[in-house]
């Protein structure tokens, strides 16, 4: 690909994120051509702040994380977008080598890596730092895919890619209640897309070993105690979500099996001749 100056759209899904979005959109404004924010109607001062910092501001129906993405890549004026999401803010450095590629795109998309804040501190380990993503990218060069609440950009084969230095500052957590919160959430919706899908899972393995192996790993083998407290909750809630996730699907396998097994009772059968 020859090397040439483009505009940039910004592409930014929020619901009810009046606590991050001045500081994600501020971030971006300097590298943007355009921002397009689509929300699924807030019901705190998103849309105020939005409007005043002069953002494109579309409200759509959330149909899934996944879905909300792809819809929000049809709104958006140029073919190159930098996706982002509203925790989520640009560093100096990052912002700086954006200019770079605005100035000089040579490559299909662009990867950088993830800096998380959780509770007020940086994470730099429990398998969280360096977290690659693909954000700024031709969005002709691929498409959004995964499983809800999960999702990313998946390049077309045969498609350059080149890393960005600097870091993507994600601000995800104030509290541990917001992380437990957003956990019972987040799993609530893993469990009802693998039910969907009917897949299977193992008791003892789904439920009580990965769990295990999970915290093992993230905070011994990945370091996870050098992030001090901090990186104890994080390794330790990442197990919980592993269990749970589980445990939920098997809840609805239950309710499945005990529906199906009323309707197929001969009792149930016989009041209904009744």
């Amino acid at each position: 690909m020859q090397n040439k100056q483009v505009n940039i759209s910004v592409a930014i899904i929020t619901f009810n994120e009046e606590k991050n979005i001045e500081r994600c959109i501020r971030s971006v404004q300097e590298i943007a051509d355009e921002i397009v924010v689509v929300d699924s109607y807030s019901t705190d001062r998103t849309k105020e702040i939005c409007l005043a910092l002069g953002v494109r501001f579309i409200e759509h129906t959330f149909e899934g994380y996944t879905e909300q993405i792809k819809y929000t890549i049809t709104q958006v004026s140029h073919n190159f977008v930098l996706s982002i999401d509203a925790d989520e803010a640009l560093s100096r450095e990052l912002k700086d080598s954006i200019l770079h590629v605005k100035n000089n795109w040579t490559h299909d998309g662009y990867t950088f890596n993830r800096l998380t804040n959780y509770c007020g501190c940086w994470i730099k380990h429990c398998g969280w730092y360096p977290d690659k993503k693909l954000r700024l990218y031709d969005r002709r060069k691929g498409s959004w895919q995964g499983t809800n609440p999960h999702y990313s950009f998946k390049i077309k084969e045969n498609i350059n890619v080149k890393h960005l230095k600097g870091d993507l500052l994600h601000y995800s957590y104030y509290s541990l209640s917001q992380h437990v919160l957003q956990i019972d959430k987040f799993t609530t919706i893993m469990a009802e897309e693998n039910f969907a899908k009917k897949k299977s899972f193992n008791f003892i393995i789904h439920l009580i070993v990965n769990p295990f192996i999970f915290f093992l790993k993230k905070y011994f083998i990945n370091l996870g105690f050098l992030d001090g407290y901090e990186g104890y909750l994080v390794c330790r809630n990442g197990a919980y979500y592993k269990f749970l996730k589980y445990a939920k699907l098997r809840e609805l396998y239950k309710k499945d099996q005990q529906k199906l097994f009323l309707t197929n009772s001969p009792y149930n059968h016989r009041l209904s001749k009744e």
